[in-house]
């Protein structure tokens, strides 16, 4: 499994997204930057230039026409993903911190730092088919009274919002009236990440992935934990694959923390554990420090890593991937 190295960014990468063709990758970064490549080649196709600040997360609409970046800089920002063209930006007191497009791509969200003296809060708003027309005015503001939200996606046909905080519990918001209306605690430290197994599909469990060296998959109605996946690192994300019973995981330790034999003693390494028996089932190596951001492609035939050296890696999965099961698993 040979990866393809991506040269794109100045620094830590924050953010990786596949569009759902899986033909188009995604990454945002702390250079103020936004890029498209064409996934099965790692050709950089463009960037997305605007933004004076971090941008923290990304999204991109169903159609991959419209692309959503959330920065430091205090804004919001919509772009035309065929053009690079900035289409509308939204203002904010505060950083934006998530992002994300409701299914159907008339609505969206994005979520704002608690800083300065103002809340964390989630601001919803309905997209105008002329965005001539578009409003800054939301339709919706959801203040997050205690720590702030770090991520932050869409449930079920809209109905909820799920997000996650720095004191590691999850919230879950009624968009239609603009409320919190169930929060548990599961995780010791702050939530990094919080995937879905597919944002189009497939929203029936989530998993998370925390600084208590800990990910967990939890049911979406329920909020039940199903599986809890042990390491000894901070994890800063998980995703689930689309299409075989595996989930990756990556992480590491703080940057300022990170000494030169981090690396030989593989603790940037990519790591692979068995959905349902919850054991870690490989590794893959490559970054030189902690690893900030993970993806599967909706195909589930590859994944790609975004790290805190600037690079992100494109991995395509090899026939020995497909062929490995447990005895449990030949005897179904």
């Amino acid at each position: 499994m040979r990866p393809i190295l991506l040269q794109g960014h100045t620094r830590p990468l924050t953010r990786i997204k596949y569009n759902r063709d899986g033909d188009l990758l995604f990454t945002v970064s702390k250079d103020n930057k936004a890029n498209v490549w064409y996934s099965h080649t790692g050709e950089r196709l463009g960037s997305f230039n605007g933004h004076n600040g971090t941008i923290w997360d990304i999204d991109i609409s169903y159609d991959s026409q419209r692309l959503l970046t959330g920065s430091a800089d205090s804004t919001c920002r919509m772009w035309d993903v065929s053009t690079g063209k900035e289409l509308f930006k939204w203002d904010t007191e505060t950083a934006v911190r998530a992002v994300g497009w409701a299914l159907g791509d008339a609505q969206m969200l994005f979520v704002t730092d608690a800083t300065m003296g103002h809340q964390c809060q989630i601001y919803i708003y309905t997209i105008d088919k002329n965005l001539a027309n578009q409003s800054q005015d939301p339709d919706k503001i959801m203040k997050v009274s205690g720590p702030k939200a770090t991520v932050a996606a869409w449930g079920d046909l809209n109905k909820l919002i799920y997000t996650g905080h720095e004191d590691g519990s999850i919230q879950v918001w009624d968009p239609e009236i603009g409320e919190r209306t169930r929060m548990i605690k599961m995780h010791a430290g702050a939530i990094q990440d919080l995937q879905f197994p597919s944002p189009w599909k497939d929203k029936s469990h989530f998993i998370t992935a925390s600084k208590d060296h800990s990910a967990q998959i939890f049911d979406a109605k329920t909020l039940k934990v199903l599986k809890k996946y042990q390491t000894e690192r901070p994890v800063n994300s998980a995703a689930l694959s689309p299409d075989r019973p595996h989930i990756v995981l990556g992480g590491g330790q703080e940057a300022m923390s990170v000494t030169t034999t981090s690396a030989k003693q593989g603790k940037f390494e990519v790591r692979f554990f068995h959905l349902a028996f919850e054991e870690e089932i490989g590794r893959v190596k490559g970054h030189f420090g902690p690893i900030n951001t993970l993806a599967f492609s909706p195909d589930g035939r590859g994944f790609a890593s975004g790290g805190e050296d600037g690079y992100v890696r494109l991995h395509f999965f090899d026939e020995d991937y497909y062929n490995f099961q447990y005895e449990e698993e030949k005897e179904q």
